[in-house]
Parts: C-alpha cells; sequence; structure tokens
C-alpha cells in the first residue's frame, strides 16, 4: 500500500510553457520524479536533490536533477509550516547553458 504524501506538490503555472519545451517522451520521467522525490522530505539533501546555494534565474532555493545524463532541472521551494513544495521552473541543460522553456541562461 502506498505511503501517503507527507507534502503536497504544487505547479507554478509556467512550468506548463516549460514543458512544453521539453519533448514529450520526457513528460512522464519528470512526473514520475517530482511524485517520487518531492512528496517525502523534500527539503533532505541526496545525491540529485540540492539546496541552490546562489541566486537563479528563478527564487527556488532547491534543485533536482533527473534525466538521462541528469539534462533536466527542477527548481522549487519548499514550504515546511504548510507542507507545502511548489515546482517554480522545468529546465533543460545542454552542455554549459540552461534552458528554461524556451529562454537560454548562463548557469
Amino acid at each position: 500500500m502506498p505511503r501517503k504524501p507527507e507534502y503536497e506538490v504544487i505547479f507554478d503555472t509556467l512550468t506548463l510553457d516549460h514543458m512544453n519545451a521539453i519533448e514529450s517522451k520526457y513528460h512522464a520521467l519528470i512526473r514520475r520524479t517530482v511524485d517520487e522525490q518531492l512528496n517525502h522530505e523534500p527539503d533532505v539533501p541526496t545525491r540529485n536533490r540540492k539546496p541552490l546555494l546562489r541566486e537563479t534565474v528563478t527564487t527556488a532555493t532547491w534543485e533536482l536533477r533527473c534525466g538521462p545524463d541528469n539534462r533536466f532541472r527542477i527548481f522549487y521551494d519548499v514550504h515546511p509550516e504548510q507542507r507545502l513544495v511548489v515546482v517554480l521552473a522545468i529546465a533543460r541543460k545542454v552542455r554549459n547553458q540552461l534552458f528554461v522553456g524556451k529562454e537560454k541562461f548562463e548557469p
């Protein structure tokens, strides 16, 4: 029997645009990773889940890496008092370039 999620995960409205810029064959992988990694202990660092130490293109405080060669980045905030995770951006990493939606940012 699956455990009940400790945190509710919600997506910012802009993440739909970000997902549209990613090939649809990866959408299920990203959604599954979010469900597995962010429902329980989203604020505990792991190999692919890290707190952000400097300002990024979003106001996110955490980053989750997933996909082939960790090419996708999921940027999110954790609100422990409300038991809430807000996914703010979903990005693609291509070499040393980061694409959030169709915009290119230097990491």
